[in-house]
Formats: C-alpha cells, sequence, structure tokens
C-alpha cells in the first residue's frame, strides 16, 4: 500500500499492551483547516464522497478479508482498500508463497467481482516486494492490526496495508470515525519478543 492514498496529522499515540502494538492515530489533512485551498476542498469533498457511500455498505473490511482469503486456502491479505469508482468494493491483494491474487468484494454483498489478477511475487515492484517478504517475518497479521486500529480510533476500518517509513514496517490502517478519517500506525511486534502477563 502506498503512502499517498493516506491521510497523515497527528493526533495521539497509544501504546497497546495486549498486542504489543503502538498505534499512531491520525486525521486526515484539510479536515479542521480555515483556510482550506482548492486542493484540500478536493480532498474534502473526495473524504466526504468516501464516508457517505462507506456508511451505507453491509460488509465490514474484516469479513471481506476473510472471503479474499477463503479463496485460496492459506493465503493472507497484505493489503486492502475501499472503492467507489463504481459500484462499492473492496479490492483484496492476498499472498501465499510465491503467489499473488487480487480480487474486488463486493462491499455489500460479499461476492466476488470482476477477474481475479493473479502474478508472482517476481512481478512485483521492489517496494511491493520487499514489504510483503516482511510479513513473512512478523508474528501480527493485517486482520489483527485491523482489529486494534478500530478499537483505538473507535471506528470501522476501511484500508489497510503495510508500509516501510525510516527503515521500520509498520501496518497502515485507515479508519472511518464520525465524519473523519483516521490513519492508525502500528509497529508489530518483534518476532522474538515475548509479551509476559498479558494474553
Amino acid at each position: 500500500m502506498s503512502k499517498q492514498h493516506l491521510f497523515a496529522l497527528i493526533v495521539s499515540t497509544a501504546t497497546l499492551a495486549a498486542t504489543c502494538a503502538v498505534a499512531d492515530i491520525r486525521n486526515s489533512p484539510g479536515v479542521d483547516s480555515q483556510t482550506a485551498t482548492a486542493q484540500s476542498d478536493t480532498e474534502e469533498a473526495a473524504i466526504r464522497r468516501v464516508l457517505l457511500e462507506f456508511r451505507t455498505i453491509r460488509v465490514p473490511l474484516s469479513r471481506a478479508m476473510a472471503i479474499a482469503e477463503r479463496l485460496h486456502d492459506g493465503s493472507k491479505t497484505a493489503d486492502i482498500s475501499f472503492e467507489i469508482d463504481g459500484p462499492p468494493i473492496y479490492r483484496v491483494r492476498t499472498i501465499k508463497n510465491e503467489h499473488v491474487w487480487e480480487n474486488a468484494i463486493d462491499a455489500n454483498t460479499g461476492s466476488i467481482t470482476g477477474k481475479e489478477l493473479t502474478s508472482s511475487l517476481k512481478e512485483l515492484d521492489r517496494d511491493d516486494l520487499a514489504n510483503i517478504l516482511a510479513l513473512r517475518w512478523i508474528k501480527q497479521e493485517l486482520s489483527d492490526a485491523v482489529e486494534v486500529a478500530e478499537r483505538a480510533a473507535a471506528g470501522s476500518a476501511l484500508a489497510g496495508g503495510v508500509i516501510r517509513q525510516d527503515g521500520k514496517l509498520n501496518f497502515v490502517i485507515v479508519v472511518a470515525t464520525g465524519d473523519h478519517l483516521k490513519e492508525v500506525m502500528l509497529e508489530p511486534p518483534k518476532v522474538g519478543r515475548r509479551n509476559a502477563g498479558h494474553h
């Protein structure tokens, strides 16, 4: 998932001991700005349109991930996004071994729409490949990060993936809360790290 799809303005940071993950919650830019430019007006209108459409769908993001993962036994979600270019869908990319699948899941019915795209890890660009390979070395999965982000931001996730920032791999989840989109960054627990005393 690229950084350009996400919104940033730090609001608060919370440590979630149950998962050993750090949640960094951010608002979308321009939402509270008094001096909105034409570009921020356009962004705000797009955000309002996405939120309006997102409020009407029946399938939560976590269910769309589960549907996509069931298509290829043992696959895991690498990234997911909510799209409203036509009927609302989730675009989900799953991985297993050397294979990458991209599916569109109808956000109202949970059915698969359009044609599945299949590729190998070798066909990905360098950044996507590095992020997906790094997923193999962390304990937490995207579905876990979505659950933590939804609790931390008190909303419903509409996109998620991994990014590498300042040399660190982080989960980034976009959560709809009220009339805002919040970006929640989660630093996955290290592989060797123990969570003694917490369940």
